[in-house]
Order: C-alpha cells, then sequence, then structure tokens
C-alpha cells in the first residue's frame, strides 16, 4: 500500500469511515519523498527507539519503522489506531497510543517502551500545538534529536539570530536545550487536505550543556520572559515591570554587565541574557 498516494489514501479513509478534523489540524502526505527526507534527516538507525507524534495514517510511521529499532506513536484521533492497524500491518516494531501527548507522562513513556534504547522524536506536528509540544519534549532532555514538521515562519523563528525580526524568546528557549536546523521546506501541494501556509523540517540536537554557564534556570528564563514581553522598547522597561528593582538599579545591572542603558532585548543572546540574570539575583538576594 503507498501511503502517499492520492487515490489509494481515499479508498482507505472511505474504507474505515474516516473524516478529517480542522481542530486537530490533520493534513496527510501526498508526497512520498517528504516522509523519506524526514526519516533520513533524522539520523536514526536499529540503536533509536522513535517517539513519534500524530501519525495519521502512517506515511512516515512506516518510513520511521524502516530505520529505528521501535517506533512508539501517539494518536490523538481515536477513529485512527484502527486505520493504523491496516496501513501498517507489515511494521512489526511499530506501536500505536491512543492519547494526548500533551497528557501523556513522556518519561513514563520511554522507560516502559524504549528501555536501554537512544531516543528520538519524529514528527509532522499540527501547527496549533507546536510550541507546547516542542516545550515539554525539550524539558524532559530526553531525545538526541527532535526533527519536525511545522509552519515554515515558526520554523524560522526559532533559527533566528539576534537582532533580527523573527527573534523571540522562543527561539531563546530552543536555543538553550538544543542546536536547530532548518532541513527543507515541504510546499501546500505536498498535502491532502492541502493547509494554507509552508511547511519546514526542522531538526534539533540536544546540546550537552547550555552554551553558557547559567546559574538559576528560572531566573535566567523570568529575565528572557521580560526581555520580549515589551518588544521594541529598552530591556529596562521589559526588566523593570517583571522585577522589582528600580529603573536606576536595573541600569546599573545593565551597565556592570557592560551594556548601554538603551539596550534592547531582542539584540542580545544567550550568554548575555546568562549575565544580566546572574547579577539580577545578586541584587535581590542583596535586598
Amino acid at each position: 500500500m503507498d501511503l502517499c498516494n492520492p487515490s489509494e489514501i481515499k479508498t482507505l479513509l472511505e474504507s474505515n469511515g474516516f473524516h478529517f478534523s480542522k481542530s486537530l489540524g490533520q493534513n496527510f502526505l501526498i508526497e512520498g519523498r517528504v516522509p523519506l527526507k524526514i526519516a533520513e534527516g533524522a539520523g536514526i538507525d536499529g540503536s533509536f527507539g522513535v517517539l513519534e507524534i500524530g501519525p495519521g495514517i502512517g506515511a512516515l510511521t512506516k518510513r520511521l519503522s524502516e530505520r529505528a529499532g521501535k517506533v512508539v506513536a501517539v494518536e490523538l484521533d481515536k477513529s485512527l489506531p484502527k486505520l493504523l492497524a491496516v496501513s501498517l500491518a507489515d511494521c512489526d516494531n511499530v506501536e500505536i497510543i491512543s492519547g494526548d501527548i500533551l497528557k501523556t507522562d513522556i518519561e513514563t513513556l520511554v522507560k516502559e517502551k524504549f528501555a536501554g534504547m537512544r531516543l528520538a522524536v519524529c514528527a509532522n506536528l499540527p501547527y496549533n500545538i507546536t510550541t507546547p509540544v516542542l516545550t515539554k519534549l525539550m524539558d524532559t532532555g530526553l531525545f538526541e534529536t527532535i526533527t519536525v514538521m511545522i509552519q515554515r515562519e515558526v520554523a524560522r523563528r526559532i533559527a533566528s539570530k539576534p537582532g533580527s525580526d523573527d527573534y523571540g524568546a522562543f527561539t531563546v528557549y530552543a536555543n538553550y536545550h538544543a542546536v536547530p536546523e532548518i532541513l527543507f521546506d515541504v510546499s501546500p501541494g505536498c498535502f491532502m487536505p492541502a493547509p494554507k501556509v509552508t511547511s519546514s523540517v526542522i531538526k534539533f540536537t540536544r546540546r550537552d550543556a547550555p552554551p553558557a554557564e547559567v546559574k538559576d534556570e528560572k531566573m535566567f528564563f523570568r529575565v528572557v520572559r521580560a526581555s520580549f514581553a515589551q518588544r521594541r522598547k529598552t530591556l529596562v522597561n521589559g526588566l523593570s515591570a517583571a522585577f522589582p528593582l528600580s529603573k536606576e538599579a536595573l541600569i546599573q545591572v545593565l551597565e556592570e554587565c557592560g551594556f548601554d542603558a538603551k539596550v534592547r532585548g531582542e539584540t542580545l543572546g544567550i550568554p548575555e541574557f546568562a549575565r544580566i540574570a546572574e547579577k539580577i539575583g545578586e541584587k535581590l538576594n542583596a535586598n
């Protein structure tokens, strides 16, 4: 069965009484080279256990099963596991789990399903859950790589550099935990139904350590969030709204870190935020 052939897909869906759900962001691939390139780009082999999110009818799942030691796919749509049992009947290293990835205990799932294996994630993510899913996955620190297809606009924000219009708090978060690399774009015509925007496949390779020393991670991300809460305003304005320190004290913090008082948060990188967070922590503890 060719899981990227439109006519075969329609027959499969009709025979199983499937109807697309807009709320679940369902768009199935109809271009066979795409799942193949995703699986190749993920760099997995038989030593890997792969977590897939939202397998759909299994086009990517099948390609992953050809390379990985085991694939566990979590699917929210309760009508799809029955269909997947047909489409993936010859994939004996694939397990389908019905559930919501945002409510799934990932650490427990990994222990139960992938004992002793290297870990990776591959997925064609629904656009509306991209940020919370990536955050949850990276927070675990379990996965060597996370390779996902997401909206191109979001991928470009994640891979952007300080000072660019796309650069934001989630950019800093993602780059703190991993090294992101955009692998390739995917046009709307590669899907059924066709989405209104272009997608990108982006790969995150887990960092062994953050790119700068961070003494207090909670304080670091508190500073990052505050720095982007009031874009286009000076960093002092954002920080003063988030911390019980006077603007004069915050200006002093910035100057001690080697920055001008009028610096903007979107121009700074992880090492700079780390220095500022450490200095603010020192001032708060001194009060």
